[in-house]
């Protein structure tokens, strides 16, 4: 295997600044989808997420006099972390290039570490693309957050921690996918040990850019991403981790946003820790595949891998939460504007219970009114896969 990842993932140094993170049972979503699901919980980390074990290996390796010149980077939050860490362990400075969308939380635990913030454009690749000017103009070292063999061996310690810990059967680990670092890392590990463990990739509908790649064969630049799961927010994934995804990830899956909201639903009743968006999407795979599989008494590995959000985030979440567990419809109606409409309208739904109701008055004849219903909880749908079906690549 090109540049003999079990090798460097053996030798990585990430234990200066990380540590293995436990392997937990969560309970309630076991006992619900009827099967055992264990989550790798990266959210413990002392920056709340993984990143810091690439940023370490990364750092640590270079020469003190490349080193002592500078580190530069770009990030949407968590690698940031990860470097100003580093570096503040290594003692040199670091200028982290951030977009301006990223949560407070994550810009403030970064200045929190010594580093210096330049906030610059509305996503990732806006940072990146300065970032890369910025290190060119003082010759600095620029850290990439997923597409370098260091940082790809560093993150893959977490596969090598995962097999130490379950020494069971697993029939598959369910990795959060932004440029692919994460992913890469872990299945250059797993796979080259333990080659039946299926490796399964989690992205949001809206920033798939692995999916539409390994779809295509090639890498494919998306011209725009959602950032509600800002951690994953890529246009672009890497040429090292596609490579490494091609050849060793069995699919990628897709979630929706409400999907990914349940999940961090799911997590919070099982460990009382609310996770980032990108956090949870390993949890929203996981449902998601048991819903299209209809498998049980299996383990499923999920990563949790990152829990930076922004407080005031949570509302929107309780709110879409009832929705990804199909708890909850929501409605826009049109009704006549006449004493009596309303009423007309509950009748019709029976015994289902409103638990939202929003109307401004506009127009004197009809009434335009936006409502959330209860209803039962019925089987997720079936989400795309690269893999499946029609969709292989």
């Amino acid at each position: 295997m090109k540049n003999n990842y079990l090798e460097r993932i053996l030798t990585a140094q990430v234990y200066d600044v990380a540590i293995e993170s436990p392997l937990e049972l969560v309970a309630n979503l076991s006992g619900r989808i009827h099967n055992q699901v264990l989550l790798k919980r990266e959210d413990l980390q002392q920056v709340f997420s993984f990143k810091l074990r690439g940023a370490y290996n990364k750092m640590i390796k270079l020469p003190p006099a490349v080193r002592n010149r500078g580190i530069i980077a770009a990030s949407a939050g968590n690698l940031a972390q990860g470097v100003a860490l580093a570096a503040k362990k290594l003692d040199c400075s670091a200028t982290i290039v951030m977009p301006v969308t990223t949560p407070q939380i994550k810009v403030q635990a970064v200045m929190g570490h010594g580093a210096t913030v330049a906030l610059h454009g509305d996503s990732y690749n806006d940072a990146y693309e300065h970032a890369i000017q910025l290190a060119k103009e003082e010759q600095a070292t620029f850290v990439h957050p997923y597409d370098d063999p260091d940082v790809i061996a560093g993150q893959g310690t977490i596969g090598m921690e995962i097999l130490r810990q379950h020494t069971g059967a697993i029939h598959a680990i369910f990795v959060p996918i932004g440029g692919g670092g994460l992913i890469a890392g872990i299945a250059a590990y797993v796979k080259r040990l333990y080659p039946k463990i299926k490796i399964i990739g989690v992205e949001p509908v809206d920033a798939d850019a692995m999916y539409r790649s390994l779809q295509s064969g090639r890498r494919v630049k998306l011209t725009q991403v959602g950032l509600f799961a800002d951690g994953v927010a890529v246009r672009h994934v890497g040429k090292e981790t596609f490579r490494l995804c091609r050849e060793l990830v069995d699919e990628v899956m897709l979630v929706d946003t409400d999907a990914i909201c349940a999940a961090i639903k799911d997590v919070f009743e099982d460990t009382r820790t609310i996770l980032e968006p990108s956090g949870a999407l390993s949890i929203a795979g996981i449902k998601a595949y048991v819903a299209r599989e209809k498998i049980q008494h299996k383990t499923l590995v999920g990563i949790a891998s990152g829990a930076n959000m922004n407080f005031d985030r949570l509302r929107h979440i309780s709110e879409r939460a009832e929705i990804g567990e199909q708890r909850e419809a929501v409605m826009s109606v049109t009704i006549p504007e006449q004493p009596g409409s309303f009423k007309k309208f509950c009748n019709l739904l029976g015994a289902k219970s409103i638990t939202e109701f929003n109307y401004r008055y506009s127009d004197p004849k009809v009434a335009h009114v936006f409502v959330g219903v209860s209803v039962r909880n019925q089987e997720a749908p079936r989400r795309r896969s690269w893999n499946s079906p029609g969709w292989r690549a």
